[in-house]
């Protein structure tokens, strides 16, 4: 079999022979070390992150070991600064090709910081590793969403040819080819438009807005466009930061399905423990001590192993100490006799060889932080009730989005809506709280009745030159500036220590949201609407609001992709569809189930 040559070699001696022909020459010898291997290698559009600017705030340390061709990325000594302060210290990196890593850590810890600081290559990566990170929409522009996926998949197909050239040019036996060729092959232009089609509909996209221009976008929906834009390129390092933050239950639903099959090396930060259980083959966890650690299986093996090795850690820790403590209170005793300070002097060697060795560590649990909304006075129903509401955004009562809607909410109520994106379940909710009135019809409330609601986008509206506790005593002028109080209000969210202190603009997407809560929660409302609150929320803190709504003596609204969180608060499932509110007859479960049995890839 010696003397023969494989299609794949072939090709790349004929492209090679091609090349040095037109050029002229008889040998090509250009060395990728000649390129500036930090630059990344994907064009600003399709790296998904603009023009990188200068990260004078974050600092990162490591040594790259992977071998030359490999495509797994290994880096030893890992450290990264964050404003000054220490996020991960001296912790190994290792995501293997072919396998997909979700990471947790509380809020604030740095996940997303380091998720950029790999993406963005501030260590060294082989530009053989292209990277994507998901972290900003898809620019406005004139092209519809068709046009800004097919005109990103060209220009990925003409990177790769490129490196192709350039690799050629090293080294026709290159293995790092035949990937290459591989993925040039299935990005045939033939199916460009019905690959792009396929993504953008999984995603929530009807063919009417698949032909609208980008610029006429919300920027969830432009986020939407930049998701399918980087699953249609699948770089070989695919990084998504909470990659369900504006999708509806349904294309969380397709995008679980669709990551499943992601066959390169996938990092994701997700709030959702049904999304990371679905997805992952691997758990990451950037634990308080600053290290990362890794565990096999999805999101509920990390949680039994991390539960069972703790358990284990702690026996061993009190053993240990127990030991010590038995080796002490001899030595102490041990007194001037000669024989028994010859024994103490071998018991003082054992401990200082478990010194040395490494002593057990005391398991350190993190900070639970519990939320609270302050209980209320039970209002008599009628509280919040429609009455054959009609809604149209035009005003036009022959293109209405509701028709004849008849509900009501109550203190006791704890309700979730669900439906396909554009049912209008903001909708609902702003006609709820008053945000918008109805084209036909009423909607009653109480005359004591105070509505507080927290939406995806409450974050944005906090003054970011405040710090948290500035903020909270200019919102509540009437609690007093006494700052004891405050930090104990806003302490009780998780926002502690320096972050009390600190410009609100300098805090995590977490942060900033446990802030709106304790904002929401200082007003005191008779019925909290929740629309997407679990956003930049870690598990431990969207297990904490689970406890604090079903503890709450009000009621409750919510709309939410978090299947996990509906299961836990929501008594009763509203489906909205076609002009219509409806109660749906089964559990939040069976509605995801039959969800998924409509999937489509």
């Amino acid at each position: 079999m010696s003397g023969q040559v494989s299609a794949s070699k072939a090709k790349r001696l004929a492209a090679k022979a091609a090349r040095e022909a037109k050029s002229g020459k008889t040998s090509a010898k250009s060395s990728a070390k000649n390129t500036p291997i930090a630059s990344g290698n994907n064009s600003d559009e399709d790296l998904g992150m603009g023009n990188l600017n200068i990260k004078v705030d974050r600092t990162a340390t490591g040594v790259y070991t992977s071998q030359e061709r490999s495509r797994d990325i290994k880096i030893e000594s890992y450290s990264l600064n964050y404003h000054g302060r220490v996020l991960i210290e001296n912790a190994s990196i290792e995501l293997n090709f072919g396998r997909r890593y979700g990471l947790v850590g509380s809020n604030g810890s740095g996940k997303s910081t380091f998720l950029h600081s790999i993406a963005e290559r501030d260590i060294e990566i082989p530009d053989h590793i292209d990277t994507y990170l998901l972290n900003q929409e898809a620019e406005p522009s004139d092209m519809d969403a068709v046009e800004c996926v097919i005109s990103s998949a060209q220009k990925e197909v003409a990177r790769l040819e490129k490196q192709v050239e350039d690799l050629l040019g090293e080294d026709a036996d290159n293995p790092l080819l035949d990937d290459i060729y591989e993925r040039i092959e299935t990005m045939d232009p033939a199916t460009f438009e019905v690959r792009a089609c396929t993504l953008l509909s999984g995603l929530g996209f009807n063919t009417q807005q698949m032909k609208k221009p980008t610029k006429d976008m919300s920027g969830g929906w432009r986020m939407r466009v930049a998701l399918a834009r980087a699953l249609f390129i699948k770089p070989t390092l695919l990084v998504l930061d909470e990659p369900t933050n504006h999708l509806d239950l349904e294309a969380c639903v397709w995008l679980e399905e669709y990551l499943k099959t992601y066959d390169r090396i996938l990092v994701v930060v997700s709030h959702s423990q049904d999304f990371l259980n679905g997805v992952c083959t691997n758990m990451m966890h950037l634990n308080p001590k600053r290290k990362l650690i890794y565990y096999g299986g999805n999101y509920d093996a990390f949680v039994k192993t991390k539960q069972e090795n703790e358990v284990n850690q702690a026996k061993a820790y009190a053993k240990q100490q127990e030991e010590i403590a038995h080796i002490k209170k001899f030595i102490a005793s041990a007194g001037t006799y000669a024989n028994l300070v010859r024994q103490a002097k071998s018991k003082q060697k054992i401990i200082d060889k478990m010194e040395a060795a490494g002593l057990i560590e005391k398991v350190e649990n993190e900070i639970q932080f519990k939320f609270n909304f302050t209980n209320v006075v039970k209002l008599p129903p009628p509280v919040l009730a429609f009455q054959e509401v009609c809604f149209s955004y035009t005003g036009d009562m022959k293109k209405l989005l509701y028709k004849d809607i008849e509900l009501g909410v109550d203190m006791d109520s704890r309700v979730a809506l669900v439906g396909p994106n554009g049912a209008g379940k903001s909708t609902l909710l702003k006609l709820m709280s008053g945000e918008l009135v109805p084209t036909n019809g009423r909607v009653q409330r109480h005359t004591a009745l105070k509505l507080g609601k927290y939406s995806q986008h409450s974050a944005d509206q906090l003054d970011m030159d405040l710090s948290p506790i500035e903020y909270m005593s200019k919102q509540f002028p009437g609690k007093g500036s006494d700052m004891e109080f405050w930090r104990k209000s806003i302490g009780r969210y998780g926002l502690t220590g320096s972050h009390q202190t600190s410009p609100i603009s300098h805090l995590s997407d977490g942060l900033k949201s446990r802030l709106v809560f304790a904002e929401l929660a200082m007003a005191q409302p008779h019925i909290i609407l929740l629309d997407e609150p679990t956003n930049h929320l870690d598990m431990e803190s969207i297990d904490s609001l689970a406890d604090a709504i079903k503890a709450f003596t009000g009621g409750v609204v919510l709309v939410s992709h978090d299947f996990r969180l509906i299961s836990q608060v929501a008594e009763q499932i509203w489906s909205c569809n076609n002009g219509h509110v409806e109660p749906f007859q089964g559990s939040i479960a069976e509605y995801k189930e039959s969800l998924r049995k409509n999937v489509k890839l």
